[in-house]
Order: structure tokens, then sequence, then C-alpha cells
């Protein structure tokens, strides 16, 4: 343990620079290493709205699952075997099943816990009192919600509750209740409660942790660990006992979990509302946290709360959370086994069931949809309210493409792409629709964007992100673009709205009103769009070097790693690939998609000197046959570092 916890400091205590991955010179960590495989990671794993996440841990499997709020079908669950990249396996509860749950933002169902104990996975979640599901698998099917009895003795269950096996096979729920209530009590095999309330409601008798919520349990060397958190947003806690026991002498209060933060770069920076930390095979520890991502007056805290993973380490009998860094991390020692990086998922709509990845902001849009009208289309269909589906908002920098079909006679028939923040108030909505004849609108607020269609009733529509800059852009194609002006500021979408935007972070998706329309696609991240450098999700030996510019910073070499692209398919693969790039000296940079071990070299790109530091080329390289969606990784030379700079690479 000491060897993993030095291993630890060696990576995040040393010398800061530019973003770039933080170095001792030691001799027991060759960093050459992380340039031939990808060994690191970048917070957060699981980018935009994951709150309150809670993780199971069973054999070489985890299961992740927190508060799905109002988006349904409720509670999905997630999968992961290196804590790194997650993928949807199940949701537990449709529509049809939770009548008396209400779909407003900011209701629905809060916690989420996901649990194994008796031979059976549970799922335990708020909505109007304690529910639980069952299954034999997480990837269910899932039983019919049954409601968690209570007495007077037991008392109200609360919210945000979660589940603690004792090493005897025990389990516990962990229970919290406004801001006076912490207690335990065991759960037979039914699921229901039993025993004896562990009464724990000195623990925040003087509002000490605020609302003491979201707390969870961990057992190690004998010693009970209990972890609430401050608020939605305040600190993490943590209190110890040899026995699990009402009597407040035997606990002893250890204070913030989360070392204090030392990087002035941070974007999440308020961790709390953990998952229970677990143990791995190699003696590391581990936990996942949500916070709101913000640094300085760049508010990104509409995405909501981003879940990203924590090291702990062990001061004898004393956790630490190892504090937030804008920097890699050496990941956990767990294998990938082809999981790609969490993102907002392409769909082709060529399935007769809906992909996992979508939800609906109403339990009605349920039931407002169609795979099967059209074959290879997804039909929306709108009656007096509108029509969507949607997914969580993940990356900063996209280009989301769709293909659309509507014939709009009316002021009322829209369809498009659309984005809407937690609570619904605002939406920017890129569509096909009628405004004194047939036009093609981009509209956000006040902001506006508009040109007559004479495309007809079938039409191209892409929406680009870059940061805080939305353009929307329209085509006949799908090849050849068309702007449909400026770009319109979306701060008043991403920045932290009343109530925390209901606790929800933004969704983005497709929408239709007035009228039936069909939508041939839905891609997020359009490979054949500019890919921005700084877009990217993982890195090494890499830096920032402003006006959306990246370079490599290491003697070792360098790489970044652009998640979820598409690449078309069939035929409509690219033959190349470009980056536009400057270069005192030059050198070779390499195309790779998913993994630079396991995964696959398409490309070498030849990048010559440009002259001038700010005369930018494109340059070119054709490509080994791909499609689909992929993680894309770009490798820049070792022994030059600064030397190629590049800007945002495109596939053609």
């Amino acid at each position: 343990m000491r060897g993993k916890i030095k291993l630890f400091r060696i990576l995040l205590l040393g010398s800061v620079f530019n973003n770039s991955m933080a170095y001792a010179q030691n001799t027991a960590v060759d960093s050459s290493a992380y340039y031939h495989e990808v060994s690191t990671y970048v917070n957060p794993v699981l980018p935009g709205d994951h709150p309150d996440p809670t993780v199971l841990k069973v054999g070489d499997d985890f299961y992740h699952c927190g508060s799905s709020f109002h988006f349904t079908p409720y509670l999905p669950i997630y999968h992961s075997k290196d804590l790194v990249h997650w993928e949807v396996i199940s949701r537990v509860l449709p529509p049809a099943k939770a009548a008396w749950v209400t779909d407003r933002p900011s209701a629905g169902i809060w916690q989420g816990a996901i649990t194994y104990f008796y031979g059976s996975y549970w799922i335990y979640f708020s909505a109007h009192g304690q529910w639980f599901c069952k299954a034999n698998s997480p990837n269910g099917p899932w039983s019919e919600p049954v409601p968690v009895k209570t007495n007077e003795v037991t008392g109200n269950l609360g919210y945000d509750n979660s589940i603690f096996v004792d090493d005897d096979g025990k389990p516990y729920m962990v229970i919290k209740n406004g801001q006076k209530v912490n207690r335990l009590q065991a759960l037979g095999k039914d699921g229901q409660l039993t025993d004896t309330v562990i009464n724990l409601d000195w623990i925040n008798a003087q509002l000490q942790y605020s609302w003491a919520e979201g707390p969870v349990m961990c057992k190690r060397n004998g010693f009970y660990y209990y972890f609430p958190a401050g608020d939605v947003s305040g600190g993490q806690y943590v209190l110890r006992a040899s026995a699990l026991t009402s009597d407040s002498t035997k606990w002893e209060r250890l204070g913030h979990f989360f070392k204090p933060i030392t990087d002035p770069h941070a974007r999440f920076r308020s961790p709390n509302h953990i998952s229970a930390p677990f143990q791995l095979a190699d003696g590391s520890w581990w936990t996942i946290g949500q916070s709101y991502e913000r640094l300085g007056d760049n508010d990104w805290s509409g995405m909501g709360r981003q879940s990203s993973l924590y090291p702990v380490i062990w001061e004898g009998d004393r956790p630490w959370g190892l504090a937030p860094v804008s920097t890699p991390l050496q990941r956990p020692a767990l294998l990938n086994t082809g999981i790609l990086w969490r993102s907002v998922h392409s769909d082709l709509f060529d399935t007769d069931s809906l992909q996992l990845w979508w939800h609906f902001l109403t339990k009605k849009a349920a039931t407002q949809y169609s795979l099967t009208a059209k074959k290879g289309w997804l039909q929306l269909i709108p009656d007096t309210s509108r029509a969507h589906l949607v997914q969580k908002e993940t990356d900063h920098f996209y280009a989301a493409v769709t293909k659309v079909e509507l014939d709009a006679r009316d002021t009322a028939s829209k369809a498009g792409i659309y984005l809407t923040n937690g609570n619904q108030k605002l939406t920017v909505q890129l569509y096909s629709g009628y405004d004194n004849g047939k036009k093609i609108i981009f509209r956000f607020d006040t902001a506006v964007r508009s040109i007559p269609n004479t495309l007809g009733n079938t039409v191209w529509l892409k929406l680009e992100r870059q940061e805080h800059a939305l353009t929307g852009y329209y085509s006949r194609d799908g090849k050849s673009w068309s702007s449909l002006g400026a770009a319109i500021n979306s701060v008043a979408l991403d920045k932290v709205q009343p109530a925390y935007n209901s606790w929800v972070g933004t969704s983005i998706g497709l929408f239709a009103e007035g009228r039936s329309a069909y939508f041939d696609q839905f891609i997020c991240k359009d490979g054949f769009s500019a890919l921005p450098a700084t877009g990217y999700s993982n890195y090494y030996g890499i830096v920032k070097t402003g006006n959306n510019t990246v370079t490599n910073n290491s003697t070792h070499g360098g790489w970044l790693m652009i998640a979820g692209v598409e690449l078309g398919h069939g035929k409509n693969g690219p033959a190349q690939v470009e980056v536009l790039a400057t270069a005192s000296k030059g050198g070779k940079l390499e195309i790779w998609l998913d993994d630079l071990k396991s995964g696959q070299l398409i490309a070498t790109i030849p990048v010559t000197a440009t002259g001038e530091k700010n005369t930018w080329k494109s340059f070119s390289s054709k490509i080994k046959k791909a499609s689909g969606r992929h993680d894309v990784f770009v490798k820049f030379p070792a022994a030059a570092p600064r030397d190629i700079h590049i800007s945002h690479i495109r596939f053609k």
C-alpha cells in the first residue's frame, strides 16, 4: 500500500506546468510508458448530468447508478470494466410502471442505490417514499417496484439513502431524512427493514454538515467509515467507529474527506456525494464523486453534476480522497474491454427498439415516437405537446447532425435539433419550420437566425458547439453546408440556474411540434466537421496553447483523445484525415482509433515546416478503411516538444 501511495504522490504532487501531466524525476517511474499506451484518464469519467453516484463492484465488473430525477425510463445502469469507460446496459423502471412518479423537473426519482446481497441485485430509490426493484442480473429484467415498509420506530426514510453490506454479508440501509435524521437499519432477505434502528441523529444535531446527506459507508481493518456530504455542492466528511452503534462517544469525527485543492486550474472544485470507497485487487482504493464544473467565470454548471473518479489513500486508518486536479491521473490497474469513453451516442434508427442511451423529459413523450413506421427512420409524433428524444450532453465541442423530413404548413410545425437546460426554461432549437413560408430557423431565447427553405421537405441540419458559441448550418446532401449566420452565445444555457437547474443538466437530441416528423439519423460528434484539438477527453504530454490549439509538451511524446467521433457507415466512411497545423521543424502525426495499444493505427500524417509561427497549413493522409463511432487518438512525435501545434482534425 505504501508503494501505491508513493506512486500517486509522484504523479500528482510533482511540478505542474501549463496543465501538462505532473511527473517527479524518479527512476521508479518511466514516463515514456505513458506515450505508448493509455495509462491515464482525465475527469470527469461520467461527463454530463450524473448526480448522486453509487458504485457496486462484483468480481471484475463495476456498476453505477444514481439519481435520474424526471428523465425516463428511470434509473439507467452503467457498466464498466476499468472504472474509466462506462456504458448503459439497462434501465430499471419504465414510465408504465411508475404511475405515481411525477415527471416535472426536480421531481422524479432520487437516489438510485445499486447493491448486491443475498444472491440478488437490488436498486433502492426514493419517489414519494422508499422503493426497491430486484433482478438476477444488472442487465435486467428488473422486478416491479416494491415499497419499503416503515413504522413509528423506523420513521420517514427520506431520500439519498444507500446500502452498506458488512463483512458477514448482512445489509443495512444508510438512512437520511431532512437535516437531522441519520440512521442505520438492517435489511432482510425480502429487502424490507428488519432488526432495530441504529440512531445516528446526533451526527448533525447542530447542523455541522449542513444536511449530512447522501451518506455512504465502507469498512476496513475492523473500522466502519461513515461519509456524509455537506449539501448539494458542499464538503464531504468522514466519521469512524469500531462497531455499529448509536453511541456517539464511540464515533470519531475525522473531518474533511478530500485533500485541499492546490491546482488552480481544477474545474471540479467541490466533489461530494461520493460512492462508498472500494478496494481493488492491487490494494488501491477508489471512489466516484459528483461536482459542478466551473473555473473562474467559465461556468458549466448547466451540464449538471458530473461524476469523477478519485484515488483514495490511507494514512494509517484515516482515508483521504485526493483533491481534484486539472491534469491526467494514472488509471486503475484494470483492463478496458472495448467500451468507449462516455459521450453522446450516434443513432441510425435502424433497429425496432429504442437504444438505452436515450431518455425522455416526460412520461408522455415516451409514447410519442415510432421506429417502425418508416424503416430506418425515427418518427416523432407530437400532439399538443412537444415530442422529443434526448441524451445527456457530455461535451463542450461537437457538431450534431440530423436529416429531417417535415412538411411544415403552419407556424406550429417544427422539427430538428434540440437543447434544453435542466428546468426546461431555456431551449435551443435548430429546425425546419414555417414563418410566412417554409423556413430553416435557429433560435435561442431572443436570438433568431432564419432563411427561406429552398431545399424542400427533407433537409440536413447541423448544430455546432464551440464551447459557449453555437452555430447553425443546413444542407441539401449532408456534405456541403451553409451557415445560418453568426454564432449565438449559449452562456445563459450553460451557467448555473435557479435551484441548480432543478438539480439536473442539459439534454441534447431531437424534437417535433405540430406535425409528425421523420429523422434518418442523429450524429452528435460528426467526424466530417472540424474537431477542435482542445475538445479532448483524455491526454498525455500535451498542453493547450491558446486559440483552441494544442502542442506536445513532453520529450517522450504526447497524445490526445477525442471521444465518440462518428465516421459514417459502409460506403460513407472517410478516405482521408486532415489536420490544420503549424510547425517549426515538423514530424509525423499518428491517428489511432479506440486505443494506442489494442486499437488501430489508421493514418500517419507527415507535417513539414510551415515557416512563420502562426502560419497554418492543412496536412492530410489517406486512411485505412474506417467507419462507425470511435474514440480518435492524435499521437505527437517524441523528442520534439512544442514543435507541432494543431488546431483541429477532420475526416474527409
